[in-house]
């Protein structure tokens, strides 16, 4: 037990060096995290209102965390090189931090899509748009809770990853669902495939985050040793 204890201990301290680089990593992640409750808030304003005022400063603020969350990273990156901080682990932070930060630019392209493409989506699919937005905006939240846990406390990094791919793999049953009702209609093809496309916005960040969980669990095992 004091083996494990330990051995857990040196995994910790390179990551304990400094409480500005702790404190600016664990904003970075809040950023995300707030991200996905503005994304997910505004597709359900999108579905009952279309493009409406209120849609846009949901739109505005994930942009703004966006580029807050873009400035934190890299800080991150200056303190890792200019102090020579975790050298040892330095590559897989970065990785960990560009990964996570595409994140955050699918969320907001998304919101761009909708906003300028302003797709009609029949009141027949509403709820399976938001269900997929519910299921994606879970399997983000997840990486960010594992991503937390594998600067705070690595045994604690398996909690999470697991809930990623499951969300992961129900985002993609209502997605291909979602699709498949919309192709069984009788709508024009290019209105199937716009419906389509934006399906794909929002399921693009489960993928996502089920990409990351997959570095994470290199990174993971890389420190174990």
């Amino acid at each position: 037990m004091a083996a494990k204890e330990s051995m857990l201990g040196r995994g910790l301290l390179p990551f304990r060096r400094t409480k500005a680089l702790e404190s600016e990593i664990d904003a970075f992640l809040d950023k995300l995290s707030e991200s996905g409750l503005l994304f997910k808030r505004a597709v359900q304003i999108y579905l009952e209102e279309g493009a409406s005022a209120e849609f846009d400063q949901k739109l505005q603020a994930v942009n703004r965390l966006e580029s807050e969350a873009d400035k934190l990273r890299r800080s991150v990156i200056t303190q890792l090189y200019t102090q020579t901080l975790i050298p040892e682990s330095r590559g897989d932070v970065l990785g960990l931090l560009e990964n996570l930060d595409s994140l955050l630019g699918l969320y907001e392209g998304a919101l761009w899509s909708f906003s300028i493409e302003q797709p009609e989506i029949s009141a027949e699919f509403h709820g399976d748009y938001a269900t997929l937005c519910d299921q994606v905006v879970h399997a983000a939240e997840a990486i960010v809770l594992a991503s937390r846990a594998f600067f705070r406390n690595i045994e604690a990094v398996g909690d999470h990853m697991h809930k990623v791919m499951f969300y992961e793999k129900e985002a993609d049953k209502v997605s291909t669902k979602l699709k498949r009702a919309i192709f069984a209609t009788d709508l024009p093809l290019y209105r199937k495939a716009h419906l389509r496309n934006f399906v794909e916005h929002i399921d693009n960040v489960a993928d996502r985050a089920e990409d990351v969980a997959d570095r994470l669990a290199i990174y993971t095992i890389k420190r174990s040793f």
